[in-house]
């Protein structure tokens, strides 16, 4: 068990108990999430050590391992996924300036992310942590996933974009990770991090039941702040922060079925479409952010 005595984004000493969240995935534990009065970030409290939190992703439910299309929830994923692969593309492309080049995807999961960029003329490298996911991603689409620790044994200097799809909140060596990124990307090659936004009016409106905590596999609860200070620390920039539109949606689905046992459609989809409003005018407020990030100049 780890127990944070400072802030793992800052290393301030002025932390606090902010509030208490179930794993509704598999152990049905609760876990403190304390918050950093410095920098903003909340991070998960006395966590699982690396080689005890696997236990902790075995659940069918856990959609990026299995793929499981059960329920009415994980459908809606699957169909998400297919318009947003599209999407992911097209942002690499813009913001590396590149119509093909060489990328690395860290979390890839079963590989759908990697397929549709290999397909797209890219030269692709994923990580995976879980042997399932990568043997998956084999039988799927031919793709040779390694094992996460292996990112330390890439060549540096190589990608032209590194990406994290809701990853970099599940890393315990995070500042070895970033600045392993800083290394791993060409001189003006980009970083693309999604993660969830503890700012965003869904979280506020959930509280202990926002889904975006998923305690104790999220690790790290990152704000906008939170975010700009990590990179800081590396010597990289925020260039750019795009909304996440489709997220806010699905993790109210999943906040309803939290808060009340059973889920209301109706009501997540007005509290989404409430959190996507606010993010028009502030994108600090998305229920999930896309930071693209590059080196400082």
């Amino acid at each position: 068990m780890i127990t944070y005595t400072q802030c793992p984004v800052c290393s301030s000493n002025n932390i606090s108990d902010a509030l208490s969240a179930k794993d509704n995935t598999v152990s049905q534990q609760q876990f403190t999430i304390c918050s950093c009065q410095h920098c903003t970030h909340l991070f998960t409290q006395h966590i699982p050590t690396q080689d005890a939190i696997g236990a902790f992703y075995q659940s069918e439910n856990y959609i990026s391992h299995s793929d499981t299309q059960q329920g009415i929830v994980n459908k809606l994923y699957h169909f998400v996924r297919k318009l947003t692969l599209q999407k992911k593309l097209q942002l690499l492309q813009k913001y590396t300036g590149k119509k093909t080049g060489s990328v690395l995807d860290i979390g890839c999961g079963t590989g759908a992310f990697l397929h549709t960029m290999q397909q797209a003329g890219w030269q692709c490298t994923g990580l995976e942590p879980d042997e399932a996911a990568r043997k998956k991603a084999k039988e799927l689409y031919k793709i040779n996933a390694q094992p996460s620790q292996q990112i330390y044994n890439l060549p540096l200097q190589t990608y032209d974009a590194i990406t994290m799809w809701h990853v970099l909140e599940h890393v315990h060596e995070l500042h070895e990770y970033i600045a392993q990124l800083k290394k791993l990307i060409t001189v003006d090659g980009k970083i693309f991090i999604a993660v969830p936004n503890h700012t965003s009016y869904d979280a506020a409106h959930y509280g202990k039941f926002w889904a975006a905590y998923d305690v104790p596999r999220h690790l790290y609860h990152f704000s906008p702040a939170s975010m700009n200070k990590l990179m800081d620390l590396h010597g990289l920039v925020i260039k750019k922060m795009k909304p996440m539109w489709f997220d806010s949606f699905y993790v109210s689905m999943l906040s309803e079925k939290y808060s009340n046992g059973k889920g209301n459609l109706a009501k997540a989809f007005l509290v989404g479409l409430l959190s996507n409003i606010k993010t028009i005018s502030n994108n600090n407020k998305c229920s999930s952010v896309i930071y693209i990030i590059e080196n400082k100049v």
